[in-house]
Protein backbone atom coordinates (compact mmCIF):
# COMPACT_ATOMS: atom_id res chain seq x y z
CA UNK A 1 0.00 0.00 0.00
CA UNK A 2 1.28 3.87 -1.24
CA UNK A 3 0.67 6.80 1.64
CA UNK A 4 -1.49 8.86 -0.56
CA UNK A 5 -4.09 8.77 1.71
CA UNK A 6 -3.18 8.39 5.70
CA UNK A 7 0.28 9.41 7.49
CA UNK A 8 0.56 5.67 8.72
CA UNK A 9 1.34 4.49 4.86
CA UNK A 10 -2.02 3.26 3.95
CA UNK A 11 -4.22 4.18 1.18
CA UNK A 12 -7.33 4.95 2.71
CA UNK A 13 -9.20 5.40 -0.12
CA UNK A 14 -7.67 2.07 -2.39
CA UNK A 15 -8.47 0.29 0.92
CA UNK A 16 -12.61 1.28 0.23
CA UNK A 17 -12.61 1.07 -3.41
CA UNK A 18 -11.16 -2.19 -3.18
CA UNK A 19 -13.98 -2.85 0.19
CA UNK A 20 -17.54 -2.57 -2.19
CA UNK A 21 -19.40 -2.69 1.26
CA UNK A 22 -18.06 0.21 2.09
CA UNK A 23 -20.34 1.85 -0.52
CA UNK A 24 -23.52 0.44 1.61
CA UNK A 25 -22.71 0.61 4.93
CA UNK A 26 -21.23 2.09 7.80
CA UNK A 27 -19.09 -1.13 9.12
CA UNK A 28 -18.44 -0.88 12.45
CA UNK A 29 -18.36 -4.35 13.55
CA UNK A 30 -15.34 -5.70 12.28
CA UNK A 31 -14.76 -7.58 15.67
CA UNK A 32 -17.80 -9.99 14.96
CA UNK A 33 -17.60 -10.10 10.78
CA UNK A 34 -15.23 -7.55 9.19
CA UNK A 35 -16.46 -6.43 5.02
CA UNK A 36 -13.66 -8.58 2.76
CA UNK A 37 -11.59 -7.06 0.17
CA UNK A 38 -12.83 -8.06 -3.11
CA UNK A 39 -10.00 -10.18 -3.69
CA UNK A 40 -11.00 -12.68 -0.99
CA UNK A 41 -14.74 -12.57 -2.24
CA UNK A 42 -13.63 -13.60 -5.78
CA UNK A 43 -11.13 -16.05 -4.83
CA UNK A 44 -13.65 -18.29 -2.84
CA UNK A 45 -16.35 -17.16 -5.65
CA UNK A 46 -13.66 -18.36 -8.73
CA UNK A 47 -13.21 -21.93 -6.81
CA UNK A 48 -16.52 -22.59 -6.08
CA UNK A 49 -16.98 -22.01 -9.98
CA UNK A 50 -14.44 -24.60 -10.73
CA UNK A 51 -15.63 -26.85 -8.69
CA UNK A 52 -18.78 -26.81 -10.28
CA UNK A 53 -17.11 -27.17 -13.78
CA UNK A 54 -15.25 -29.93 -13.40
CA UNK A 55 -16.05 -31.38 -9.97
CA UNK A 56 -14.60 -30.93 -6.15
CA UNK A 57 -11.68 -33.35 -6.08
CA UNK A 58 -10.60 -32.40 -9.20
CA UNK A 59 -10.67 -28.64 -8.20
CA UNK A 60 -9.22 -29.78 -4.99
CA UNK A 61 -6.35 -31.49 -7.45
CA UNK A 62 -6.09 -28.43 -9.15
CA UNK A 63 -5.13 -25.86 -6.36
CA UNK A 64 -3.17 -27.90 -4.38
CA UNK A 65 -0.22 -25.78 -4.71
CA UNK A 66 -2.14 -22.82 -4.02
CA UNK A 67 -3.17 -24.64 -0.60
CA UNK A 68 0.27 -25.00 0.54
CA UNK A 69 1.03 -20.96 0.42
CA UNK A 70 -2.30 -20.80 2.64
CA UNK A 71 -0.03 -22.62 5.18
CA UNK A 72 3.13 -20.46 4.82
CA UNK A 73 0.41 -17.02 4.81
CA UNK A 74 -0.53 -18.18 8.14
CA UNK A 75 2.81 -19.03 9.80
CA UNK A 76 4.13 -15.63 8.25
CA UNK A 77 1.16 -14.03 9.95
CA UNK A 78 2.75 -15.90 13.05
CA UNK A 79 6.27 -16.08 12.84
CA UNK A 80 6.17 -20.06 12.91
CA UNK A 81 6.82 -22.38 10.36
CA UNK A 82 4.05 -24.37 7.83
CA UNK A 83 4.38 -27.40 9.50
CA UNK A 84 2.97 -25.76 12.93
CA UNK A 85 -0.04 -24.45 11.46
CA UNK A 86 -3.49 -26.54 10.63
CA UNK A 87 -6.40 -25.12 8.82
CA UNK A 88 -10.03 -25.61 10.31
CA UNK A 89 -13.13 -24.49 10.00
CA UNK A 90 -13.04 -21.91 12.93
CA UNK A 91 -11.64 -20.62 15.74
CA UNK A 92 -13.74 -22.57 18.15
CA UNK A 93 -13.10 -25.92 16.28
CA UNK A 94 -9.43 -25.38 16.46
CA UNK A 95 -9.68 -24.12 20.36
CA UNK A 96 -11.17 -27.58 20.38
CA UNK A 97 -9.18 -29.72 19.09
CA UNK A 98 -6.33 -28.91 21.23
CA UNK A 99 -8.20 -29.10 24.12
CA UNK A 100 -9.62 -32.56 23.38
CA UNK A 101 -6.01 -33.56 22.31
CA UNK A 102 -4.61 -32.54 25.76
CA UNK A 103 -7.32 -34.48 27.45
CA UNK A 104 -6.68 -37.65 24.96
CA UNK A 105 -3.32 -38.32 25.88
CA UNK A 106 -3.25 -37.61 29.24
CA UNK A 107 -6.67 -36.83 30.44
CA UNK A 108 -7.48 -34.97 33.00
CA UNK A 109 -8.46 -36.22 36.43
CA UNK A 110 -9.99 -34.60 39.69
CA UNK A 111 -6.02 -33.83 40.77
CA UNK A 112 -6.02 -31.15 38.66
CA UNK A 113 -6.64 -27.41 37.65
CA UNK A 114 -7.04 -25.31 34.87
CA UNK A 115 -6.54 -21.88 35.01
CA UNK A 116 -8.31 -19.54 32.93
CA UNK A 117 -8.69 -15.59 32.50
CA UNK A 118 -11.87 -13.79 33.68
CA UNK A 119 -12.51 -12.52 30.15
CA UNK A 120 -12.07 -15.98 28.76
CA UNK A 121 -15.19 -16.26 25.64
CA UNK A 122 -17.40 -18.81 26.74
CA UNK A 123 -17.02 -21.55 23.83
CA UNK A 124 -13.92 -21.75 25.29
CA UNK A 125 -14.94 -21.95 29.03
CA UNK A 126 -18.11 -24.44 28.43
CA UNK A 127 -15.51 -27.60 27.41
CA UNK A 128 -13.34 -26.97 30.24
CA UNK A 129 -16.56 -26.62 32.98
CA UNK A 130 -18.30 -30.27 31.01
CA UNK A 131 -14.30 -31.36 32.35
CA UNK A 132 -15.11 -30.30 35.69
CA UNK A 133 -18.57 -32.19 35.40
CA UNK A 134 -17.46 -35.96 34.82
CA UNK A 135 -13.54 -35.66 36.11
CA UNK A 136 -14.12 -33.90 38.93
CA UNK A 137 -11.17 -31.09 37.39
CA UNK A 138 -11.07 -27.43 38.98
CA UNK A 139 -11.64 -24.59 36.91
CA UNK A 140 -10.24 -21.10 38.66
CA UNK A 141 -10.36 -18.12 37.17
CA UNK A 142 -6.76 -15.45 37.30
CA UNK A 143 -7.68 -12.41 39.17
CA UNK A 144 -7.35 -9.01 37.21
CA UNK A 145 -5.08 -6.19 38.21
CA UNK A 146 -5.44 -3.15 39.19
CA UNK A 147 -5.45 -2.09 34.86
CA UNK A 148 -8.24 -4.69 34.44
CA UNK A 149 -5.72 -7.52 32.70
CA UNK A 150 -5.22 -10.58 33.72
CA UNK A 151 -2.92 -10.32 36.55
CA UNK A 152 0.87 -12.18 35.69
CA UNK A 153 1.96 -11.71 39.28
CA UNK A 154 -1.28 -13.25 40.83
CA UNK A 155 -1.04 -15.89 37.85
CA UNK A 156 2.57 -16.69 38.90
CA UNK A 157 1.14 -17.92 42.70
CA UNK A 158 -1.29 -19.77 41.35
CA UNK A 159 1.23 -22.12 39.29
CA UNK A 160 1.84 -25.82 40.88
CA UNK A 161 2.57 -29.18 39.57
CA UNK A 162 -1.36 -29.75 39.76
CA UNK A 163 -2.17 -26.71 37.06
CA UNK A 164 -2.22 -29.32 33.79
CA UNK A 165 -3.89 -26.09 31.34
CA UNK A 166 -4.00 -22.10 30.92
CA UNK A 167 -5.98 -20.88 28.60
CA UNK A 168 -5.78 -16.75 28.21
CA UNK A 169 -7.66 -14.66 25.11
CA UNK A 170 -5.53 -12.13 23.78
CA UNK A 171 -8.14 -9.54 23.41
CA UNK A 172 -11.42 -10.31 24.74
CA UNK A 173 -14.31 -9.25 22.64
CA UNK A 174 -16.04 -7.33 25.24
CA UNK A 175 -13.46 -4.84 27.39
CA UNK A 176 -11.10 -3.44 25.27
CA UNK A 177 -7.97 -5.03 26.96
CA UNK A 178 -5.04 -6.92 25.40
CA UNK A 179 -3.89 -9.55 28.00
CA UNK A 180 0.01 -9.83 28.58
CA UNK A 181 -0.36 -13.44 26.26
CA UNK A 182 3.62 -13.55 26.39
CA UNK A 183 4.23 -12.64 29.55
CA UNK A 184 1.75 -15.67 30.56
CA UNK A 185 3.63 -17.56 28.55
CA UNK A 186 7.31 -16.30 30.24
CA UNK A 187 6.28 -17.07 34.00
CA UNK A 188 5.31 -20.82 32.81
CA UNK A 189 8.89 -20.72 31.04
CA UNK A 190 9.96 -19.42 34.22
CA UNK A 191 8.47 -21.86 36.72
CA UNK A 192 9.31 -25.11 34.75
CA UNK A 193 5.31 -25.55 34.37
CA UNK A 194 4.25 -28.54 32.53
CA UNK A 195 1.10 -27.07 31.87
CA UNK A 196 -0.59 -26.72 28.24
CA UNK A 197 -1.07 -22.92 27.58
CA UNK A 198 -3.85 -22.25 25.15
CA UNK A 199 -4.14 -18.33 23.91
CA UNK A 200 -7.03 -17.32 21.61
CA UNK A 201 -5.87 -14.89 19.46
CA UNK A 202 -9.65 -14.34 17.65
CA UNK A 203 -9.55 -10.87 17.87
CA UNK A 204 -5.90 -9.98 17.76
CA UNK A 205 -5.14 -11.74 14.44
CA UNK A 206 -5.61 -9.31 11.64
CA UNK A 207 -5.18 -6.03 14.22
CA UNK A 208 -2.04 -6.82 15.83
CA UNK A 209 1.17 -8.01 15.58
CA UNK A 210 1.26 -11.47 16.39
CA UNK A 211 4.51 -13.53 17.68
CA UNK A 212 3.96 -17.20 18.34
CA UNK A 213 7.67 -17.24 19.60
CA UNK A 214 6.95 -14.36 21.72
CA UNK A 215 3.72 -15.66 23.23
CA UNK A 216 5.24 -19.01 23.83
CA UNK A 217 1.84 -21.17 24.06
CA UNK A 218 1.30 -24.50 22.89
CA UNK A 219 -1.53 -23.40 20.79
CA UNK A 220 -2.69 -20.29 19.00
CA UNK A 221 -6.03 -20.20 18.01
CA UNK A 222 -8.38 -17.84 15.46
CA UNK A 223 -10.79 -17.28 12.99
CA UNK A 224 -10.78 -16.03 9.69
CA UNK A 225 -13.70 -13.68 9.75
CA UNK A 226 -12.85 -10.98 11.72
CA UNK A 227 -9.84 -8.31 12.06
CA UNK A 228 -8.63 -10.72 8.86
CA UNK A 229 -11.70 -10.21 6.85
CA UNK A 230 -11.51 -13.72 5.68
CA UNK A 231 -14.85 -15.97 4.68
CA UNK A 232 -16.86 -17.22 7.84
CA UNK A 233 -15.97 -20.66 8.32
CA UNK A 234 -12.83 -20.61 8.65
CA UNK A 235 -9.85 -20.58 11.05
CA UNK A 236 -6.48 -22.15 12.07
CA UNK A 237 -4.06 -23.88 14.53
CA UNK A 238 -0.96 -22.96 15.34
CA UNK A 239 0.57 -25.84 17.59
CA UNK A 240 4.39 -25.79 19.27
CA UNK A 241 6.89 -28.39 19.19
CA UNK A 242 6.32 -29.91 22.14
CA UNK A 243 2.23 -30.48 21.68
CA UNK A 244 3.16 -32.12 18.00
CA UNK A 245 5.45 -34.30 19.33
CA UNK A 246 3.71 -35.46 22.88
CA UNK A 247 0.25 -34.92 21.86
CA UNK A 248 -2.35 -36.85 19.87
CA UNK A 249 -5.62 -35.66 18.48
CA UNK A 250 -9.01 -37.01 19.27
CA UNK A 251 -10.96 -38.12 17.05
CA UNK A 252 -8.60 -38.88 14.07
CA UNK A 253 -9.83 -39.31 10.27
CA UNK A 254 -8.32 -40.75 7.33
CA UNK A 255 -6.79 -37.19 6.97
CA UNK A 256 -4.88 -37.54 10.08
CA UNK A 257 -4.16 -40.79 10.45
CA UNK A 258 -3.62 -43.44 7.62
CA UNK A 259 -4.98 -47.17 8.92
CA UNK A 260 -2.63 -49.81 8.09
CA UNK A 261 -2.88 -53.97 8.52
CA UNK A 262 -1.66 -53.78 12.40
CA UNK A 263 -3.01 -50.79 13.48
CA UNK A 264 -2.68 -46.85 12.78
CA UNK A 265 -0.52 -43.88 12.20
CA UNK A 266 -0.98 -40.47 13.17
CA UNK A 267 0.28 -37.93 10.52
CA UNK A 268 3.38 -35.63 11.28
CA UNK A 269 2.55 -31.96 12.02
CA UNK A 270 -0.38 -29.84 12.42
CA UNK A 271 -2.41 -31.45 10.13
CA UNK A 272 -2.57 -34.00 12.36
CA UNK A 273 -5.34 -31.69 14.30
CA UNK A 274 -7.21 -31.35 10.27
CA UNK A 275 -10.27 -33.58 8.96
CA UNK A 276 -10.05 -34.18 5.17
CA UNK A 277 -13.46 -32.58 4.79
CA UNK A 278 -13.48 -28.58 4.49
CA UNK A 279 -14.10 -25.89 2.29
CA UNK A 280 -11.27 -25.25 0.46
CA UNK A 281 -12.94 -22.36 -1.08
CA UNK A 282 -13.04 -20.76 1.89
CA UNK A 283 -9.42 -21.63 2.76
CA UNK A 284 -8.51 -20.47 -0.24
CA UNK A 285 -9.97 -17.24 0.67
CA UNK A 286 -8.84 -17.39 4.15
CA UNK A 287 -4.87 -17.09 2.39
CA UNK A 288 -5.93 -14.12 -0.27
CA UNK A 289 -7.21 -12.03 3.25
CA UNK A 290 -3.84 -12.97 5.07
CA UNK A 291 -2.18 -11.91 1.65
CA UNK A 292 -3.32 -8.86 1.42
CA UNK A 293 -3.32 -7.99 4.93
CA UNK A 294 0.60 -8.68 4.61
CA UNK A 295 0.60 -6.52 1.54
CA UNK A 296 -0.92 -3.55 3.75
CA UNK A 297 1.57 -4.63 6.92
CA UNK A 298 -0.37 -5.19 10.20
CA UNK A 299 1.48 -2.56 11.72
CA UNK A 300 -0.11 -0.35 9.64
CA UNK A 301 -3.32 -1.96 10.13
CA UNK A 302 -2.97 -2.00 13.80
CA UNK A 303 -1.97 2.26 13.78
CA UNK A 304 -5.08 2.98 11.83
CA UNK A 305 -7.23 0.35 13.94
CA UNK A 306 -5.61 1.98 17.00
CA UNK A 307 -6.43 5.76 16.01
CA UNK A 308 -9.84 5.28 15.01
CA UNK A 309 -10.94 3.61 18.33
CA UNK A 310 -9.38 6.26 20.38
CA UNK A 311 -11.81 8.78 18.35
CA UNK A 312 -14.41 6.79 19.26
CA UNK A 313 -13.55 6.16 22.82
CA UNK A 314 -12.46 10.36 23.49
CA UNK A 315 -16.02 10.63 21.67
CA UNK A 316 -18.43 8.96 23.30
CA UNK A 317 -17.26 9.66 26.69
CA UNK A 318 -17.74 13.34 25.75
CA UNK A 319 -21.42 12.42 24.73
CA UNK A 320 -23.98 13.09 27.61
CA UNK A 321 -25.39 9.62 29.86
CA UNK A 322 -22.78 7.64 27.94
CA UNK A 323 -19.62 5.36 29.97
CA UNK A 324 -16.56 3.71 28.03
CA UNK A 325 -15.91 0.35 29.78
CA UNK A 326 -12.78 -0.38 28.12
CA UNK A 327 -10.09 -1.06 30.22
CA UNK A 328 -6.38 -1.88 30.22
CA UNK A 329 -3.01 -0.41 29.53
CA UNK A 330 -3.24 -1.27 26.12
CA UNK A 331 -6.10 -0.93 24.59
CA UNK A 332 -7.73 -3.11 21.13
CA UNK A 333 -10.13 -1.99 18.48
CA UNK A 334 -12.90 -3.00 20.02
CA UNK A 335 -15.10 0.12 22.20
CA UNK A 336 -17.63 -0.90 24.50
CA UNK A 337 -19.88 1.43 26.26
CA UNK A 338 -23.28 1.86 27.62
CA UNK A 339 -25.97 4.68 28.10
CA UNK A 340 -27.80 5.84 31.17
CA UNK A 341 -30.95 6.27 29.64
CA UNK A 342 -31.32 3.82 26.59
CA UNK A 343 -31.15 0.14 26.79
CA UNK A 344 -28.22 -1.27 25.34
CA UNK A 345 -30.32 -4.04 22.69
CA UNK A 346 -32.56 -0.36 22.17
CA UNK A 347 -29.77 1.75 21.37
CA UNK A 348 -27.45 -0.95 18.87
CA UNK A 349 -31.34 -1.26 17.15
CA UNK A 350 -30.91 2.41 16.73
CA UNK A 351 -27.63 2.70 15.52
CA UNK A 352 -27.84 0.01 12.53
CA UNK A 353 -31.13 2.22 11.49
CA UNK A 354 -29.09 5.42 11.02
CA UNK A 355 -26.98 2.54 8.75
CA UNK A 356 -23.98 2.11 10.78
CA UNK A 357 -23.15 -1.67 11.83
CA UNK A 358 -22.53 -2.43 15.72
CA UNK A 359 -22.53 -5.61 17.64
CA UNK A 360 -24.76 -6.07 20.98
CA UNK A 361 -22.40 -8.02 23.96
CA UNK A 362 -24.07 -9.70 26.92
CA UNK A 363 -23.25 -12.20 29.88
CA UNK A 364 -23.68 -15.15 28.24
CA UNK A 365 -20.51 -14.81 26.32
CA UNK A 366 -18.42 -14.25 29.22
CA UNK A 367 -20.11 -14.43 32.11
CA UNK A 368 -17.74 -14.06 34.96
CA UNK A 369 -16.06 -10.72 33.20
CA UNK A 370 -19.98 -9.48 33.19
CA UNK A 371 -21.16 -10.03 36.32
CA UNK A 372 -17.93 -9.24 38.34
CA UNK A 373 -18.29 -5.65 36.50
CA UNK A 374 -22.18 -5.81 37.24
CA UNK A 375 -22.95 -4.96 33.03
CA UNK A 376 -26.10 -6.45 31.79
CA UNK A 377 -25.16 -5.73 28.11
CA UNK A 378 -22.52 -3.19 25.90
CA UNK A 379 -22.82 -1.82 22.67
CA UNK A 380 -19.49 -3.06 20.56
CA UNK A 381 -17.26 -0.30 18.14
CA UNK A 382 -14.64 -2.13 16.51
CA UNK A 383 -13.44 0.16 13.36
CA UNK A 384 -10.58 -1.52 10.80
CA UNK A 385 -8.43 0.25 8.45
CA UNK A 386 -10.79 0.46 5.83
CA UNK A 387 -13.09 2.73 8.42
CA UNK A 388 -12.66 6.45 8.50
CA UNK A 389 -12.90 9.24 11.03
CA UNK A 390 -16.57 10.79 9.16
CA UNK A 391 -17.78 7.20 10.05
CA UNK A 392 -16.72 7.51 13.30
CA UNK A 393 -18.05 10.84 13.57
CA UNK A 394 -21.53 9.24 11.98
CA UNK A 395 -21.68 6.84 14.94
CA UNK A 396 -21.32 9.80 17.34
CA UNK A 397 -23.89 11.58 16.10
CA UNK A 398 -26.24 8.75 16.23
CA UNK A 399 -25.17 7.97 19.20
CA UNK A 400 -25.35 11.69 20.93
CA UNK A 401 -29.30 11.72 19.20
CA UNK A 402 -30.42 8.76 20.30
Amino acid sequence: MTATGDAIGLDIELLRHETPGCLRVNHLNNAGCALPPTKVTDTVVDHLHLEAMIGGYEAHADVLHRLERVYESVAQLLGARPDQIALLESATAAWDRAFTAIHHTRPFTAGDRILVSSSEYASNVLPIMQIVKTCGVRLEFIPDDEHGCVDVAAFEKLLDTDVAAVAVNQCPSQNGLINEVAAIGAALRANHSDAWYLVDACQSVGQLPISAGAIGADFISATGRKFLRGPRGTGFLFTSDRALIELEPFPLDLHSATWHESGFEVATGARKFEFWEKSYAGLLGLGAAIDYALACGIEAISARISLLAQQARAGLSAVPGVTVHDRGLHLSGIVTFTHDRIDARQLVAQIRQAGINVSLSTPEYARVDFESHHIAALVRVSPHAYNTPAEIDQLLKAVTHA
